[in-house]
Parts: structure tokens; C-alpha cells; sequence
């Protein structure tokens, strides 16, 4: 306490400079009308200012929520998308029950850890066996393509085998001529934005910049797009084309993914359990 009154009474010419500039200018803005305006306009500027900023600071916080979100809604229409392109128009159909029957549903899910420097990359996603996840579900990325496959999976997180993993092989086909051939990431391969279709009968005439999609023989809906032709020009010495393709996907960016649900998936791995190995 004492040295607060040493320090008030060495500083008090500047408390009581403040303390009469502050009346000083409450009596003029009370007893003048120009002044009064301007002091009202600044204080409110000043003020929404405020407000404005304190709005942006709360979006921002809010921001994953609201990514959360768009994410799940962008799942839901995907699903309806994907049903109303198999309905024939030829046909009195009900779009709600066409929607009810679709074969594939999609389920959003936030990244919460990924690679993609190491040789075999997993992704791990914050969905589980709560939201109906399971072992060898295709995942894709919101309009840019392939990701991976469902790998492991407890109640409430999975990991997936990443595109960029030496043991995920996807069927795709090239848009132009419907050629099938298997995606991979190759053995040597360290570029996390290019892959290889593997193959690829030689036959066809396979050009630059050639658009690659799934083909739907494998877990995946046909349709999905995965890349473009960078490289027609790999060389293997038998009746097959390896084929280099510049992903779509970007996986150093990879924030969100849909898990695409196949009604038909067990019924499919049960039938074909069935068949004779041959190999």
C-alpha cells in the first residue's frame, strides 16, 4: 500500500491531467451537438469493429464443426446422386424408394492421422464398427478419387491401406476405350501424386492426358474418378501395358473422406467363396 501511494503521488500532475481531460471532454460532447454526433458515430464504428471481429474469431473456432457438417451432407447427396442415375426415366419410379435401395450409401469421415513419405501408408479416420465400418470398405475423397481400403477397424476409429501402399490394388478402366487394367502404386514409386495400371492389353491406343476411372469390379462404385495418363511410354516386354497416371488426389491435403457403404458386399463375398481356386 505505501509504495502504491509513492507511486500515485510522484505520477498525481498526470492522474489529474487524465481526470480533467476526461471531464473536460464529457462537458463538451454533452453541451455541443457536432461534437456529441461525432463521438456517437466513432463509438459505434468502434464498437461494430468489435462485434466483427469477436464474429470471425467464432467462426473460425466453429470452423471444423462446420466442416464436420458440410462433409455429412456432402455424403447424403452423394448417395442420392449415385441412386438417381441408375433410375430408368422410361419408368414410373419413386425416388425415395430408389433411394432406399441403393446399393452404395456414403459415410463421411474426418482424417485425424495420415502418411505419405513411408513405403506402406495408413490413414486413420475417427469412424468405427459404431457407424457400421468394416474391413475392406472402399474410401474415396470428396470429388477428387481413390484413397484407399478399410484395413482395421475398432468401435469408434479405422486405419486405411492408403492408395500409397504397396498392397492396395484397385480395378480401373480408361474412360475413351474401356480399358481394364489394375491400379498400384509401384514398387520404386516414392511420388505420392503418381500411379501405375498395370496390365493393360496392348492393343489399345492409349493417349496423354486420357482420363482413368474405376471400373466397378472391385469395391468400388464404376465411375469414380482416379487420374489422368502422364506416361504411355513404360516399356514390360510381354502383351501388357504399364501405364503412369497423375493422381487427382492430393494426399498431403487430405483432410476429409467418404467410406462407401455396398449392400450387396457380403452377399458377393459369399457367393464367390464358393467358386473353385484355380490358380
Amino acid at each position: 500500500m505505501r509504495n502504491l501511494w509513492i507511486f500515485i503521488n510522484r505520477y498525481n500532475a498526470f492522474f489529474f491531467f487524465i481526470i480533467f481531460f476526461i471531464i473536460g471532454l464529457y462537458l463538451t460532447v454533452s453541451n455541443n451537438s457536432y461534437q456529441r454526433s461525432v463521438a456517437v458515430n466513432s463509438t459505434n464504428e468502434v464498437v461494430g469493429n468489435a462485434y466483427t471481429n469477436l464474429n470471425v474469431l467464432k467462426k473460425y473456432m466453429n470452423l471444423g464443426d462446420v466442416n464436420d457438417s458440410l462433409a455429412s451432407e456432402n455424403a447424403k447427396l452423394k448417395t442420392e446422386v449415385l441412386a438417381l442415375k441408375k433410375i430408368d426415366s422410361a419408368k414410373n419410379v419413386v425416388v425415395k424408394d430408389s433411394l432406399n435401395n441403393s446399393q452404395y450409401t456414403y459415410l463421411a469421415a474426418r482424417v485425424i492421422k495420415n502418411s505419405i513419405t513411408l513405403r506402406n501408408n495408413i490413414i486413420t479416420i475417427n469412424r468405427g464398427k459404431a457407424d457400421g465400418l468394416a474391413s475392406g470398405m472402399a474410401v474415396i475423397s470428396p470429388g477428387k478419387g481413390v484413397v484407399g481400403y478399410i484395413r482395421d477397424v475398432s468401435d469408434h476409429l479405422a486405419t486405411i491401406s492408403s492408395l500409397l501402399h504397396k498392397d492396395t490394388k484397385v480395378s480401373v478402366t480408361l474412360k475413351k476405350n474401356n480399358a481394364l487394367g489394375t491400379l498400384v502404386w509401384g514398387t520404386k514409386n516414392a511420388d505420392f501424386r503418381k500411379a501405375y495400371i498395370k496390365d493393360v492389353p496392348n492393343h489399345f491406343k492409349i493417349a496423354l492426358k486420357d482420363t482413368v476411372v474405376t471400373s466397378g469390379f472391385s469395391s468400388f462404385p464404376p465411375g469414380i474418378p482416379v487420374g489422368r495418363v502422364s506416361n504411355t511410354g513404360i516399356a514390360t516386354g510381354d502383351n501388357f501395358l504399364t501405364i503412369e497416371i497423375e493422381l487427382f488426389n492430393d494426399f498431403s491435403t487430405l483432410q476429409y473422406v467418404y467410406v462407401i457403404k455396398d449392400k450387396l458386399a457380403e452377399e458377393q463375398k459369399s457367393l464367390e467363396s464358393k467358386l473353385p481356386n484355380e490358380q
